[in-house]
């Protein structure tokens, strides 16, 4: 995989200039000084973007970092989930499912919710949905992983303006294929 980090805007203009702040997250007069990264695949299959999600996830709990998924399709969870296990011959990644009350059990490096927010901090969120994550001031960094789908890349555009709506300037990065 071949990373161009690209801070150019290429995620950021909205053809429909709708904000994903009404759906969840703060208000557009609150402000995080958090890190956010889209990484911008071709590849419109939700295949490739679960793939990227897994490999960062990886990442995140090789450097001693806690880690949220956090998705609002039980579903594609689920498949995220079974994801962790085969996506790389060797790999372990220890993650569990957070509970509905947010508070997780143990300290399972990597917690998947798709309708629990977390209680706790975490080092980052995966953002897999199509809105902003909840608990953004429980976190230093997001994750938003964007994949050819018109649809995804819409909600993607308009997370990008929410972001920059708390004052975060959100960088790119352009991701090819293997």
């Amino acid at each position: 995989m071949v990373e161009n980090a690209d801070t150019s805007d290429s995620a950021a203009s909205s053809d429909d200039g709708s904000s994903p702040l009404a759906a969840s997250g703060p208000s557009p007069a609150a402000s995080w000084n958090g890190r956010v990264d889209f990484y911008i695949l071709e590849d419109p299959s939700s295949a490739a973007r679960l793939k990227l999600a897994c490999k960062l996830a990886e990442k995140a709990y090789l450097a001693s970092q806690r880690v949220l998924v956090w998705h609002t399709d039980p579903g594609e969870l689920r498949d995220f989930d079974e994801l962790l296990w085969t996506f790389n011959d060797g790999s372990f990644v220890p993650h569990e499912a957070l509970p509905n009350n947010g508070v997780p059990g143990n300290e399972c490096p990597v917690l998947l919710s798709a309708g629990a927010a977390l209680s706790a901090n975490v080092d980052i969120i995966i953002n897999l949905a199509p809105d902003l994550p909840p608990g953004l001031h429980q976190t230093g960094r997001v994750a938003e992983i964007i994949d050819g789908d018109d649809t995804r890349r819409r909600a993607g555009r308009a997370r990008f303006k929410a972001y920059r709506e708390l004052g975060v300037q959100p960088a790119s990065h352009n991701i090819r294929g293997d």
